[in-house]
């Protein structure tokens, strides 16, 4: 076990501890003055992630990694009402969730509680180094930090940001720390902090994911890969569609809730041409079935593995099918449990697509792209769970908290 690391873990611990009871106003005043220094030095942070980029750029990495590393003076002003956003949002430490009285005169409240260190594993995203503290340090954890070697400057840079700000305030600096260093074994020694991270939080692609799930010795929340579909049913309005699968597809395709797959009714031949008309005006290229690139003449044939994947880029795969039955079908054997709509008119297809798709979000007519912390209310996220258990959905203040039960007596005791 790295030594270095292990003095980090327990001083984080220790900074969990002091956190746990440090007040609400105190917390917003920590937030704010982060979000107000990642402003003022905004230009510190653009210096260290023009670095990144250039190396970046250098090594060949793909246009998709490429945006999600990029940072700019908005994208930094962005962050930072995020972090504004979580500071107006309630404080979930100290809420009753349940209170139950008991025949016996016992009166028991569920109560929510921080869960100590939570530690995050992630990729290219330097957003995620802020909104992982700011949602963590409202929820009263301290959280351990390990973005990728790819963007180890600018996390660096905006994790002493951070830092300096809290030095202003009674929150302990060490309830935020970057795990730094580029190899691969310090990663490895953090999965196994049993005893010092409370929960581990892999946010990235299918390989990163799988990798902490399957090695961690820390309880793992899992985030999960995207592989989002759009389900355009018979009786759907054409304009709608095509504004619905327009937005889940361009307007950011690089991130886990674009839109990655178009299935299509068969009795709509008509607005799959559209569709896909639309679509490659946008500069989408078209993975088609091979009905669907009997229709549209510049589709190329979707392979398995790409049905199965995420594309991350301005590429989709389409695919006809002959019901809403067959649809569902398809999203049970390739989807990935994240985001899955339907565009209808039909209120029993829209019933049915709801009740029978498992998924974290389900859309009716709605875009893919709303199944975000912001979008959903929670101010910024953590993250999108894909699992069943505990938390689902974008992560937010709630969902990075534990509980625990008080009982209240006047002496009684069990026969």
């Amino acid at each position: 076990m790295n030594k270095e690391l292990l003095n980090q873990a327990q001083m984080a611990k220790d900074a969990a501890s002091r956190l746990a009871s440090i007040s609400t106003e105190e917390k917003n005043r920590a937030l704010s003055l982060i979000a107000d220094r990642l402003e003022a030095e905004s230009e510190k942070i653009l210096e260290a992630n023009r670095r990144d980029v250039a190396a970046a750029i250098k090594a060949g990495v793909g246009d998709a990694m490429i945006d999600r590393l990029s940072l700019s003076k908005q994208r930094i002003e962005g962050i930072a009402d995020g972090v504004r956003q979580v500071v107006a949002l309630p404080d979930p430490v100290g809420e009753i969730v349940e209170e139950i009285h008991r025949p016996n005169g016992l009166n028991i409240k569920k109560v929510r509680v921080p869960l100590g260190v939570i530690g995050m594993i992630y990729e290219a995203r330097p957003n995620v180094t802020v909104d992982a503290a700011a949602l963590s340090l409202k929820a009263g954890s301290a959280v351990m930090l390990r973005g990728s070697g790819s963007a180890l400057e600018s996390n660096t840079a905006i994790t002493e940001v951070m830092r300096d700000a809290l030095a202003e305030t009674d929150v302990p600096q060490n309830a935020v720390s970057l795990v730094a260093g580029r190899s691969h074994e310090i990663v490895e020694d953090m999965m196994n902090l049993r005893g010092y991270i409370d929960l581990m939080i892999p946010r990235g692609g299918a390989g990163l994911i799988k990798r902490v799930v399957e090695g961690c010795r820390v309880p793992v929340l899992e985030t999960g890969v995207g592989n989002c579909h759009i389900y355009v049913d018979k009786s759907a309005d054409a304009e709608m569609a095509e504004k619905i699968v327009i937005n889940a597809k361009t307007q950011r395709p690089a991130v886990c809730n674009a839109a990655e797959t178009l299935l299509v009714h068969r009795d709509r031949p008509e607005l799959l041409l559209s569709l896909c008309s639309a679509l490659a005006n946008a500069g989408v290229v078209i993975h088609g079935c091979d009905e669907t690139c009997d229709i549209v003449p510049y589709a190329v044939p979707v392979t398995e593995e790409e049905l199965a994947s995420e594309f991350l880029s301005l590429d989709m795969a389409v695919k006809v099918v002959g019901s809403v039955d067959e649809a569902i079908a398809h999203i049970r054997r390739y989807g990935t449990g994240h985001t899955e709509a339907i565009i209808t008119s039909d209120r029993a297809s829209a019933d049915k697509f709801v009740r029978e798709v498992d998924a974290a979000a389900v859309n009716v007519n709605a875009s893919t792209r709303f199944t975000d912390g912001f979008e959903f209310g929670f101010g910024a996220e953590i993250g999108i769970s894909t699992q069943k258990m505990h938390a689902r959905g974008p992560l937010g203040l709630r969902e990075i908290t534990s509980y625990k039960y008080v009982v209240e007596g006047d002496g009684q005791i069990r026969g």
